[in-house]
């Protein structure tokens, strides 16, 4: 029945964005018309926590090793945020240069995506 997902991120520079996750993360795109790019994103995994309000949406990329992929990173010129422990991962932030950012963490958990 339900065959994938579409994840928005709204951004003051899209352009930008858009470029960064082409050119310096290597996701590839389709073109859906006049250069407005939608990715293909990694193997995704969907987690509900518990808020007083809802609405709150975050996007975290996953890795396998933080350290090398924040070597990698920094090799592009991109800035991430301070590394911190969590009870479910090592956690960083990749700057976006449309002025957001999304997470970055090696997971401490089983991941859904390992499953066979």
């Amino acid at each position: 029945m339900i065959d994938g997902a579409h994840l928005i991120l709204y951004s003051r520079d899209a352009e930008a964005d858009r470029a960064f996750f082409r050119d310096v993360l290597g996701f590839d795109a389709v073109d859906a018309g006049h250069g407005w790019l939608i990715f293909a994103l990694p193997p995704s995994e969907a987690a509900f926590h518990p808020a007083e309000n809802d609405g709150r949406t975050e996007l975290y990329l996953m890795c396998d090793d933080l350290t090398a992929t924040m070597a990698e990173l920094k090799a592009k010129g991109v800035r991430c945020g301070a590394v911190h422990e969590e009870r479910w991962g090592v956690v960083t932030t990749i700057a976006l240069p449309g002025g957001g950012a999304v997470g970055l963490y090696q997971a401490k958990h089983p991941r859904a995506t390992s499953r066979s």
